[in-house]
């Protein structure tokens, strides 16, 4: 996902099955109506239409969302609170920060498709992020995503063993002929 979309701050951790809320901009009435349909460790992925000018969820809706049990949010829009929603722990990934309010009129959907800033997203896709940004899977990807990672982990494990024991990134990643290509080889002092 964007860039754009990051942690209001950069603790916050998250993961979990999204719910997606077609919020539309400068409301929240969606945001209050996906609470009552939430389970316990959704992510709730609200399209905003990436509107900076209003925040469209704050501490009340957090406290909310913690009682229901849901893991996060990720708003392609603007939030208040966020001192208050740090200091609660509620991981919240937004375009950016707003501190006035929005309407409550605005008649869009919960659990239909979104596009986040371009990507899509579907209700029971798994959302997984951190202080690098913001991964979406497909819900029928997540176990061969899942093997991936794990393979991609050993990896980079014994990458960072043999590192330890003086091998250059040059060599583990096969760049060696590159660089004698570009004439930019040298090898280290015996």
């Amino acid at each position: 996902m964007t860039e754009q979309i990051a942690p209001i701050d950069p603790g916050f951790r998250l993961v979990g099955r999204a719910l997606t809320v077609d919020a539309g901009p400068a409301d929240n009435l969606m945001l209050h109506a996906a609470l009552e349909q939430a389970r316990p460790g959704d992510v709730l992925v609200a399209d905003a239409r990436g509107f900076l000018q209003a925040g469209a969820w704050g501490d009340v809706l957090t406290v909310a969302a913690q009682k229901v049990g849901v893991a996060g949010l990720v708003i392609d829009g603007a939030v208040r609170d966020a001192a208050q929603i740090i200091e609660l722990g509620f991981p919240v990934f937004a375009r950016g920060l707003c501190i006035r309010g929005t309407s409550k009129t605005y008649r869009g959907s919960v659990g239909a498709p979104v596009s986040i800033a371009g990507t899509p997203v579907r209700t029971g896709d798994v959302i997984v992020g951190d202080r690098d940004g913001l991964v979406v899977i497909a819900q029928d990807e997540v176990a061969a995503s899942l093997a991936a990672a794990e393979a991609r982990e050993a990896k980079e494990d014994e990458f960072r063993r043999q590192i330890e024991q003086g091998a250059f990134t040059t060599e583990l990643l096969g760049l060696t002929d590159t660089l004698e290509q570009f004439n930019l080889r040298t090898l280290p002092a015996s």
